[in-house]
């Protein structure tokens, strides 16, 4: 029996914290263990496209298009270089978004059906063609896109830096998700909680990495994504980091986080 699609929206209200590295590297990782996976960029800035290697000039059809009705997200997927995985690419559009859908009052649920719909097409087409997995790259602010991309997710995927400000925003960030399951989404959880650019050199990353582990338990991931040049260099090359140096340790931590992820969703299965 395929497995059914876990739709994960890779979130949080503070910048810089590795959301978009996160949802190149572990759709990267998840398709090396063998799942077909989506990502969805829902960021106007378009770096999660970059980063796996869609330059401006290929995005002919977007996330926008999409949200907006012009195609649906099987026709604006374009492979990657990595077998199995694809991405709806983003550009500069999705600015407009949200004026565009002012007078839609299912504005909030534009990407749900967008989704909703792409399991029916893949479905149509053979059980070899659906995904296992969407990952939405979330930009770093609460607004319309963020708000379609938890309306559309079973769970939320929170990046966490290891730097002083990184508590910051944190408890905004889980009322804002109460708030969403009380309105928009009842089912939507925390996945988890996934501890970048640590530095295990310094006391600042273990106190922060501690402090996460006492606010969020057992929903703080055991792998941690080391500050590593490698993982920040890849995107300018347009490659996640499994294929930009396969053997550093921060594609070795992205390995690790997926084969986590994978068994706490087969647990929760």
């Amino acid at each position: 029996m395929a497995q059914v699609l876990r739709v994960l929206a890779v979130a949080n209200q503070k910048g810089g914290v590795g959301k978009t590295t996160t949802a190149i590297n572990l759709g990267t990782a998840l398709a090396a263990t063998g799942e077909r996976v989506l990502v969805i960029d829902i960021d106007p800035q378009g770096n999660a496209s970059t980063g796996l290697g869609v330059p401006l000039e290929r995005r002919d059809r977007t996330t926008y298009d999409a949200l907006t009705g012009q195609c649906s997200l099987l026709e604006a997927a374009v492979k990657t270089a990595v077998p199995g995985l694809f991405v709806v690419p983003a550009n500069s559009d999705l600015v407009g978004l949200e004026s565009d859908l002012m007078n839609d009052f299912n504005r909030p649920y534009r990407l749900r059906d967008a989704i909703a719909a792409l399991v029916g097409q893949t479905r149509a087409r053979g059980p070899d063609e659906g995904f296992n997995y969407v990952l939405i790259d979330c930009p770093p602010s609460l607004n319309l896109l963020t708000l379609n991309a938890m309306a559309a997710a079973n769970a939320v995927l929170v990046p966490v830096q290891c730097e002083f400000f990184a508590l910051e925003g944190i408890s905004q960030l889980k009322d804002t998700i109460d708030q969403i399951r009380a309105t928009l989404n009842p089912g939507l959880e925390i996945q988890g909680v996934v501890l970048t650019m640590h530095d295990q050199r310094t006391s600042l990353s273990r106190e922060v990495a501690d402090e996460v582990r006492a606010f969020f338990g057992q929903k703080v991931y055991d792998s941690m994504i080391p500050r590593n040049t490698r993982v920040a260099e890849a995107p300018s090359h347009g490659k996640p980091i499994l294929l930009y140096d396969y053997d550093c340790p921060g594609s070795q931590a992205y390995i690790r986080l997926a084969t986590e992820i994978i068994g706490r969703e087969k647990r929760a299965a």
